[in-house]
């Protein structure tokens, strides 16, 4: 049994590999790439926040993001050390008006519906749902 399962594992270390996904033509790479941003197609207002041109660049966005609390504070070991400063002087960690940190504090509509007797005995059983 071993030795069958040896000459299996052999055999397949020393097959060509060969892709599933078959390429149509050379790969080329496009000579420029527009990068601006635009707006989802599916987007209900099919333009983008009013706010969001205000960072040029992903590090001066980084700046102002909060994360459970402000990021734009840096550690300066040899200033301020690690602790060095109160947490109140970092800033508020609630988040700006109409933005949520925890899907528990979205409204209502956006919560999970709980799950009905019939829908728990249906998915306990097997059953699909009649």
């Amino acid at each position: 049994m071993f030795a069958a399962t040896r000459v299996l594992r052999q055999a397949a270390a020393h097959a060509e590999r060969v892709p599933s996904i078959k390429f149509i033509g050379r790969r080329t790479i496009p000579a420029s790439v527009d990068h601006t941003p635009k707006p989802h197609p599916a987007s209900p207002t099919h333009s983008l926040p009013a706010n969001w041109g205000s960072s040029p660049s992903f590090s001066a966005y980084r700046q102002h993001a909060q994360q459970h609390g402000p990021l734009r504070k840096t550690i300066r070991p040899e200033v301020d050390g690690i602790g060095g400063s109160p947490g109140a002087a970092l800033g508020s960690v609630n988040p700006p008006q109409g933005l949520y940190f925890d899907r528990n504090d979205l409204p209502a509509r956006f919560r999970r519906q709980p799950l009905t007797e019939a829908e728990i005995e249906a998915i306990e059983s097997g059953c699909g749902f009649a």
